[in-house]
C-alpha cells in the first residue's frame, strides 16, 4: 500500500504548513484582538441504539437498549438545559452558532425555533449523531441535513460540524460539492485556514476540543467549574497574543452538560469575564467566515 492509498494520506495535502508568525497582517474590526464564538450543539439520540456517550456504565458490563438512564441524561438537556443557554446568551446580547443534526429539527422543533428566532447561525451537524465513517452515503446525509435546515430556516447552512468531529478522506469534498462554506472539524489553528476541496476551497474556522464541555466534563470528568477556569485562561492568553495577530476563540457547549444547574452559573462567569474586556468581537461562525473572506480580498490573497 502506498502512502496515497492509506486512509488519511490526503489530509496534509489539503493545507500547507504556515506558522502563525508568517501570515499576512489580518485585522479584526476596530483592531480587536479576539473574535469569540459560541457553538451550541443539539443532537437527536435514538433510544433504540447505543448512546453516543454515557454518564453511567452499562450494568454487569452489558450494553442494553433502550438505555434509559443515559438517554434521559441527554434528554434533560433538551427539556431544560437548552433553555438556560437561550436565557444566558440573550441576557448578554450574544448569538450562537447552532450545530444541529438534521433529524433533530423534527425531534426538537421548539428548541430549533428558539434558535432560529434568536438569529443563531445554523450549522449542519450530520443528519444523525453517528461518525461519518459509519455513514454509507455521505453525500446523501449531507444533502438531507442541508434540506432539513433550509426548509426550517428558509436558507441553507453555511457551516458544518461533523458528529464527533469525524471525517473520512471524502468528507471535505462532499461538503464542498454541497456548497458548505466553512467547517469546524479541524482544530489546528487560532486563525481560519483554507482547506483544498473538490473544485474549490473550504474555510476551517477555529473550533476546539479542549474548551469543549464533552472533553472537559464527559471525557475528562473535571469539576463543574473547569470549563470556566479553562475558558478564562484561554481567553486571557489569546487576548494577549491578539496584540500582534488576531485570534479566534471557540466555546463549544451541549445542553446536557453545561446546561445543568451545577454548571450553568460558571458559563455565565466565563461570558462576564470576556465581556469585561475591550478588543473583543462576539461573532457567529458565518460572521467569522465573512470577515476572513473580506480580509483575503483586502490583502489580495
Amino acid at each position: 500500500m502506498t502512502d496515497q492509498e492509506r486512509p488519511g494520506a490526503g489530509v496534509r495535502a489539503r493545507l500547507p504548513y504556515v506558522p502563525i508568525t508568517a501570515r499576512p497582517a489580518f485585522r479584526l474590526p476596530g483592531d480587536a484582538r479576539v473574535a469569540v464564538w459560541t457553538i451550541v450543539n443539539v443532537e437527536a439520540w435514538s433510544p433504540e441504539r447505543p448512546m453516543p456517550r454515557a454518564v453511567l456504565p452499562p450494568p454487569m458490563g452489558r450494553m442494553l437498549t433502550p438505555d434509559i438512564p443515559n438517554w434521559a441524561w441527554h434528554e434533560y438537556g433538551m427539556r431544560v438545559g437548552f433553555w438556560r443557554f437561550v436565557e444566558v446568551l440573550a441576557a448578554r446580547g450574544l448569538k450562537a452558532s447552532f450545530a444541529v443534526n438534521g433529524s433533530a429539527i423534527d425531534t426538537y422543533p421548539q428548541a430549533c425555533a428558539a434558535a432560529r428566532d434568536a438569529g443563531w447561525d445554523f450549522v449542519g451537524h450530520g443528519f444523525e449523531q453517528r461518525p461519518m465513517h459509519d455513514v454509507t452515503d455521505q453525500a446523501d446525509a449531507i444533502r438531507r441535513t442541508i434540506e432539513a435546515i433550509t426548509a426550517f430556516t428558509g436558507k441553507p447552512p453555511r457551516g458544518w460540524e461533523s458528529p464527533g468531529l469525524t471525517e473520512t478522506d471524502e468528507t471535505i469534498d462532499r461538503l464542498a460539492e454541497a456548497g458548505i462554506d466553512y467547517v469546524c472539524d479541524w482544530c489546528l489553528d487560532d486563525q481560519p485556514v483554507r482547506l483544498a476541496a473538490s473544485g474549490r476551497s473550504i474555510l476551517s474556522v477555529p473550533y476546539t476540543v479542549e474548551l469543549n464541555d464533552v472533553v472537559v466534563h464527559a471525557v475528562q470528568g473535571h469539576s463543574s467549574d473547569e470549563l470556566m477556569k479553562r475558558g478564562i485562561a484561554q481567553f486571557d492568553r489569546l487576548h494577549r497574543d491578539g496584540a500582534t495577530a488576531p485570534r479566534i476563540m471557540a466555546i463549544s457547549i451541549h445542553p446536557y452538560l453545561t446546561g445543568v444547574p451545577h454548571r450553568i452559573g460558571y458559563l455565565e462567569e466565563l461570558y462576564d469575564h470576556i465581556l469585561g474586556h475591550d478588543g473583543v468581537v462576539h461573532w457567529t461562525g458565518a460572521e467569522i467566515c465573512d470577515w476572513f473572506a473580506a480580509e483575503e480580498r483586502r490583502l489580495g490573497l
